[in-house]
């Protein structure tokens, strides 16, 4: 067995040896220039205005008017809607009637009260008299009160029958028509939605949980719509909620984006697909991330070809005539695809990337990658090929 595996490794030799004239390696290169360094993750979200308010009603009755359809622009306290009023006015006057029917009843009370009161103060009735023309007293001023509130109560509902806009902006949505009934017994009917700029947008995006550590507030975003797809819309982070939503065992947060807005394109309830940029650097020099794990090996360098190496963590490689030779650098940021090189290296430098061999080749057709002598070699394959020899 021990003598098998020396004929085998001397063939393997013989092999390397004998087609080494025939085989011609040709190097690749990248230059050493200031580039951008991105890395970047995709999202969808919808486009909604930043402010929109719905507008409701807080007593029931029937709608008698609409001043305002689909994308009419109001003004803030401008009339939009009424209620039919009649019941209200009704309930006004009502209240109203009370309250002179309860002032009516004090004025009654709080001259006998200062009747009994003098006629106490002379000894002339009794204590339990005088009390009881104060307790009546008491009783018809607090009367007036409570009948006074409900003036007030009925005056407030029937200011809320006019239907005003709370701020500046455009009608996105029209939920009643004239004649129908809204009741407000327990919830507050919504009649109409208005957005209060629609020049300022923005887009809520889902990014998935693996994603939501890199995203952070300020980072530069660009979207596309289907209705424009040809167009490049760009904005930027300017909220990242807490609240996770899980839905099918997918967790993803909110993440806010401005979108301007200027030339109206851009329109509430769009789907709009994101590309946010998580890293982004300008002006920096860079090389391939792959210049960075390139290594020479003496295994397939032609004759008077030499190799200069040197200790470092990080290094590059140039050929300078018949010498491959190390360059000590240091590293900044990566996407692993690009990296940037802080020092260590100038600008302007070829360095080397990768190799391809012309010519007969070592072992099997198709293997010539795999057993890539330039480049780093796992531990325990020479035994692993070793192991799968026959056995005799």
């Amino acid at each position: 067995m021990k003598s098998f595996k020396i004929i085998v490794i001397s063939l393997f030799v013989l092999a390397l040896t004998g087609c080494k004239e025939e085989q011609k390696v040709s190097f690749q290169t990248a230059r050493v220039e200031r580039g951008i360094i991105q890395n970047s993750i995709t999202a969808t979200g919808t486009i909604e205005p930043v402010t929109s308010v719905t507008v409701g009603t807080q007593v029931s009755g029937i709608v008698s008017r609409l001043y305002v359809d689909y994308n009419s622009v109001v003004k803030k306290g401008q009339v939009i809607a009424e209620l039919d009023k009649t019941n209200l006015i009704s309930e006004l006057r009502t209240a109203q009637a009370n309250l002179s029917s309860a002032q009516s009843t004090l004025n009654y009370e709080q001259t006998n009260y200062n009747r009994y009161k003098t006629l106490y103060d002379k000894g002339l009735v009794s204590a339990d008299e005088y009390e009881s023309a104060k307790l009546s007293y008491l009783k018809a001023r607090e009367s007036v009160t409570t009948s006074r509130q409900s003036v007030q109560k009925a005056q407030t509902n029937l200011g809320y029958a006019t239907i005003t806009s709370p701020i500046d902006g455009v009608v996105l949505s029209k939920s009643v028509e004239e004649g129908q009934t809204v009741a407000a017994s327990f919830n507050t009917p919504e009649l109409f939605t208005i957005a209060q700029d629609l020049t300022d947008m923005r887009v809520i995006a889902d990014i998935d949980e693996a994603d939501i550590g890199g995203v952070k507030e300020g980072q530069r975003v660009s979207f596309t719509v289907d209705a424009f797809p040809e167009d490049h819309f760009e904005g930027y982070v300017t909220q990242v909620r807490q609240q996770a939503t899980t839905e099918s065992n997918v967790v993803t947060y909110e993440v806010v984006i401005s979108a301007p807005n200027n030339d109206l394109k851009l329109k509430p309830g769009l789907t709009a697909n994101v590309t946010i940029y998580t890293l982004e650097k300008n002006d920096v020099l860079i090389v391939p991330a792959k210049a960075l794990r390139f290594m020479p090996n003496e295994a397939l360098l032609a004759e008077g070809q030499t190799i200069e190496d040197v200790e470092a963590r990080q290094k590059v490689w140039t050929q300078e005539g018949s010498v491959f030779k190390a360059h000590k650098v240091e590293t900044g940021t990566t996407n692993g695809v690009t990296t940037e090189i802080v020092s260590g290296i100038k600008e302007g430098t070829e360095v080397l990337t990768d190799f391809e061999i012309e010519g007969p080749a070592m072992g099997m057709p198709g293997q010539q990658q795999a057993q890539n002598p330039f480049m780093p070699r796992p531990r325990g394959n020479r035994n692993q090929q070793q192991n799968q020899q026959p056995r005799r």
